[in-house]
């Protein structure tokens, strides 16, 4: 590992020398890529340097320690010296395995997520429409852009179904866990005796697909329009502005209506479309790979149950790692960096663990 280690800081500096060069710095393509690439390096650069340092400086006072004739206050100030560099030592030795463990390709994409209003009726809808809530705002706090793509929406202002997409850095890597069954136990605003009820609302988060991803054939493609529907006037009903794509070879159904242009509809039911034909080639690709492993902290299946947001007890509860945070109110508001890195350091751990077996 230390061998890698060193061959990743050769090609680090080795970067750092090429973006100084006038015919790198002038070609904004090559520039940018490999900027990024040494973007990507600089974090297991900098632990391996600090590394090499609490090696060093471990070393150091062992020898001090060895050479004897020290008095006692600075042998026993050599002896603590060395305890604290070797503990520093092996702590950024876990830490660089766990940043040399193979990265998700789609880590740094933008992702589409799509909503669905499970079993519950009503209250369903309205939570799916909480849950679109809290991604919005966490897509906010975290100055990402959200755009809508395709909407049902409910006369009470809930959600049969909706999917928008969000734009950042890292925007997948820190959505990719929220694919499942998402549970809410609750009394509805129609509920008059103050009864409990429970609904589901099915999520689900696609690293969008680029072009360089993947390729349709126009002829594989059916195309209908038809008038928007939904609650409220606005513009539905008044023009053919809504557009359904079929993927033939695959039977892959897309709709996108929230848009009065119907090319600006295709252009997002084309963007869905594509990340959801990649999506499914991904999967089969990984059931295909005898014995591979897949993130122990979910599936991805929509039908893993995998939260529950209990309102009477103010709980958010994920199931797939054991963790309940008494903060219903800060969740629902997209405060969900707590749950997000949790789940992320579980997946973590579970590669490693997968990795050293």
């Amino acid at each position: 590992m230390l061998e890698k280690l060193k061959n990743v800081e050769k090609r680090y500096e080795k970067l750092s020398a090429e973006l100084f060069k006038p015919e790198v710095i002038s070609d904004r393509e090559k520039y940018a890529a490999l900027m990024k690439e040494m973007k990507s390096l600089s974090p297991v650069v900098e632990k391996y340097r600090e590394y090499i340092r609490a090696d060093e400086a471990a070393a150091e006072a062992k020898e001090l320690l060895e050479q004897g004739g020290a008095d006692k206050e600075l042998h026993e100030m050599a002896r603590q010296e060395l305890e604290e560099e070797k503990a520093l030592r092996d702590k950024c030795l876990e830490e660089l395995k766990l940043l040399l463990l193979p990265k998700d390709p789609n880590d740094e994409k933008n992702v589409i997520v799509e909503i669905r209003a499970g079993a519950g009726g009503e209250e369903a809808s309205l939570f799916a429409g909480s849950l679109y809530r809290m991604y919005s705002m966490y897509a906010e706090a975290k100055n990402w852009k959200c755009e809508t793509l395709n909407s049902n929406p409910t006369e009470l202002g809930g959600f049969k179904e909706v999917s928008f997409m969000i734009c950042g850095e890292g925007a997948y890597s820190r959505l990719k866990f929220e694919s499942g069954v998402h549970r809410v136990q609750r009394v509805p605003k129609t509920e008059s005796g103050g009864r409990i009820h429970t609904s589901t609302a099915t999520v689900a988060v696609l690293p969008e697909a680029e072009d360089v991803d993947i390729e349709i054939n126009p002829a594989d493609l059916q195309i209908d329009t038809f008038r928007s529907s939904g609650a409220g006037g606005q513009h539905i009903n008044k023009t053919e502005s809504a557009i359904r794509i079929t993927h033939i070879p695959t039977g892959t159904v897309v709709e996108c209506q929230d848009e009065r242009s119907q090319y600006k509809n295709k252009d997002k039911a084309m963007r869905v479309l594509r990340s959801k034909i990649l999506e499914a080639e991904r999967e089969k690709q990984q059931s295909s790979i005898a014995g591979e492993r897949r993130a122990q902290v979910g599936t991805g299946d929509r039908n893993e149950r995998i939260r529950t947001y209990n309102f009477p007890q103010g709980r958010v509860s994920d199931h797939r790692i054991g963790l309940t945070l008494y903060k219903i109110e800060s969740v629902m508001n997209g405060e969900l960096d707590e749950l997000i890195d949790a789940l992320i350091t579980a997946d973590a751990a579970e590669r490693l663990k997968a990795n050293e077996e």
